[in-house]
């Protein structure tokens, strides 16, 4: 028969049972880590933020005359401008990209097997791997938001606010898209190959580079209403253009679709983590 002194005498745990750190605590220091692995490559730095530059000033100043009435460029405003949020979602897009291909590296260096086998829950490295790229992603794409004035484009409280708020939604959206990517991927050439295959044409089909019209061929219209960067990049283009543009789709349609997008691939990342793939047995 159980004494009282029995009954309220802890639980010892075996010390050699692993303790699990919960959800916040690992993927926080594998953000720190990517943020840290991140500024201290310099190339890095330049490949993300130059590049897309060069894109807006060669393909704007190319492609100015061409587009002289665009469809969706404010009053006034010439193709550089038009052209200025589709350069900001690319900014996103490299650096979600070039964040990524640290999963390769970890897998060939070992970093990622030992994380693997610690007590922690799948869905924690996926939330710190997507969160580090995600800031990373941002903090590039709000520098060169800031650059808005030199085309003519004043943002006031309320269009930066939104414009933060999407830049958010999509540099999350698009690290986890890299990650489902990465995860499966055993060498940095074959990401290459499926980012220039993928993940491209999804920023050229998202209305970046020429507005979607109804006299558009019907598949490619398809495509790019089915894109959900296309919305993504639409609310975008309303931060910055105030809500002024009515050929845009509707802002909380845009937002519903970006922020269910983020959802869908944070979800599908973490399944595909949980799961054994090829690349593991590499």
């Amino acid at each position: 028969m159980q004494t009282a002194s029995s009954l309220s005498a802890p639980v010892l745990r075996d010390p050699a049972l692993p303790v699990s750190p919960g959800l916040l605590l690992p993927a926080l220091s594998l953000c720190q880590r990517e943020l840290v692995r991140f500024l201290r490559q310099r190339n890095r730095i330049i490949g993300a933020f130059a590049t897309p530059i060069v894109f807006w000033l060669l393909i704007g100043a190319g492609m100015g005359r061409s587009f002289q009435n665009v469809p969706g460029a404010p009053a006034g405003g010439g193709y550089l401008q038009f052209f200025f949020p589709g350069t900001v979602l690319m900014i996103l897009l490299f650096t979600a990209i070039f964040s990524t291909i640290s999963i390769i590296e970890d897998r060939n260096e070992g970093f990622l097997q030992s994380v693997l086998v610690a007590p922690v829950s799948r869905l924690a490295i996926v939330l710190g791997k997507v969160l580090g790229g995600a800031l990373l992603a941002f903090g590039q794409g709000f520098i060169f938001l800031m650059l808005c004035p030199l085309v003519g484009l004043k943002l006031g409280i309320w269009g930066l606010l939104l414009a933060i708020f999407v830049m958010l939604v999509l540099s999350f959206s698009l690290t986890a898209l890299g990650f489902c990517i990465a995860w499966r991927m055993s060498s940095t050439q074959g990401f290459h190959a499926i980012m220039n295959l993928f993940l491209m044409p999804m920023w050229f089909l998202s209305g970046a580079l020429f507005p979607p019209r109804s006299d558009t061929f019907a598949p490619l219209r398809w495509v790019m209403n089915a894109n959900p960067l296309t919305y993504g990049l639409a609310a975008l283009r309303q931060a910055l253009l105030s809500g002024k543009d009515p050929t845009l789709p509707n802002l909380t349609l845009c937002l519903a679709v970006s922020i269910t997008f983020a959802i869908v691939m944070l979800l599908l990342a973490a399944r595909i983590a949980s799961s054994q793939v090829a690349a593991d047995w590499q």
